[in-house]
């Protein structure tokens, strides 16, 4: 598959001077103040007058005064440059923002061609959990690394200290910003595993098959919740996602209702009801004694495979219930993201 040209953000950190963080907060100050003005235009015309006011007349509302004047630069901003971008591409776009712990970063939107990866004839069905943070179908078992829970200790004494302090003072502020430094060390910590793991898993596969999972609901559980949100299995499989659509790897999603689990890989028989606690489980049938996780990924390769070579009116083996109408259905790649890509 012939690699197309995407838009990619590549992000970078930049140190301001004390004038050029001056003059960016007050940047920012503006870019508030527009959008509050436009938003109360077009709340006032609609109630006034049930009339939409478009994108076009808010903007042209910015030159109607002529007393909006945005800050500029005197000098250079002290750019972190972790990576180099494309050759010969200018940026489109650039943007610059600060997050909750302080940190300055900027943000480069350019036209590019993702380097093609070489074809591979590998495919691997990938089970996610939360004792292994991915299970696949050769066996292998990849590490949950827990970046939440890692921080969890430093992250309660910290939120402690905020209740501490007194409303709107400026030591609660400060208090604020070190709980907001301890999210942003475990999302960075987060985001930099998901990243290269996800990378090695398109550069070694052709074919890459996951399980449609319903994020949203299972986060209803208050007992996973907490270490549902720590995998982050949405981001995740975004980035399988966006990286197969670049680098020419076919994604497959299978049908959150197929039976991955309790289905024997050996003889295709389905067992009864088996509780998050069963890590290993023997078919009735056969004897084939089951790793949980590892037999899914087997069968949701298996699935993937089928998919593959028939298209998406196969349907599988599934469990006899009012759900096993259910196709296991091929989600296509959607066009890329743009995103902080690692390659």
């Amino acid at each position: 598959m012939r690699a197309s040209l995407v838009k990619r953000a590549f992000k970078y950190r930049f140190y301001p001077t004390n004038a050029q963080t001056a003059e960016l907060s007050r940047t920012f100050g503006c870019v508030r103040k527009v959008y509050n003005l436009a938003l109360a235009a077009r709340t006032e015309a609609w109630t006034a007058r049930r009339e939409r006011v478009a994108y076009g007349q808010t903007s042209a509302m910015l030159t109607a005064d002529g007393r909006l004047t945005l800050a500029k630069m005197a000098e250079p901003l002290e750019i972190v440059w972790s990576r180099p971008l494309p050759a010969g591409v200018e940026p489109t776009t650039v943007t610059v923002s600060r997050d909750r712990a302080g940190r300055w970063y900027v943000a480069l939107l350019c036209e590019d061609i993702p380097a093609p990866m070489p074809v591979t004839a590998n495919a691997v069905g990938i089970d996610a959990g939360l004792t292994a943070l991915l299970t696949l179908s050769s066996g292998e078992k990849i590490t949950n690394p827990q970046c939440e829970r890692k921080d969890r200790a430093r992250l309660v004494k910290a939120q402690r200290a905020v209740s501490r302090k007194g409303k709107d003072s400026r030591n609660r502020a400060k208090a604020r910003t070190r709980v907001a430094r301890i999210h942003a060390r475990i999302a960075d910590r987060r985001r930099d595993h998901l990243h290269k793991l996800t990378t090695r898993l398109v550069r070694e596969n052709q074919m890459l098959v996951i399980e449609d999972l319903s994020v949203r609901n299972m986060l209803k559980n208050h007992r996973l919740a907490r270490a549902i949100s720590d995998a982050a299995w949405g981001e995740l499989r975004r980035m399988l996602e966006y990286k197969a659509a670049w680098y020419g790897r076919e994604l497959i999603t299978v049908d959150r209702w197929f039976p991955s689990t309790k289905l024997c890989s050996a003889c295709g028989a389905v067992a009864g009801s088996m509780p998050l606690d069963v890590r290993e489980w023997t078919c009735g049938d056969c004897g084939t004694t089951h790793d949980r996780d590892g037999n899914a990924a087997i069968n949701l390769l298996a699935a993937g495979l089928a998919v593959a070579a028939c298209g998406t009116g196969v349907r599988p083996h599934r469990e006899s219930s009012s759900r096993s109408g259910r196709s296991v259905v091929k989600q296509e790649t959607p066009p890329a993201r743009v995103g902080i890509p690692s390659r």
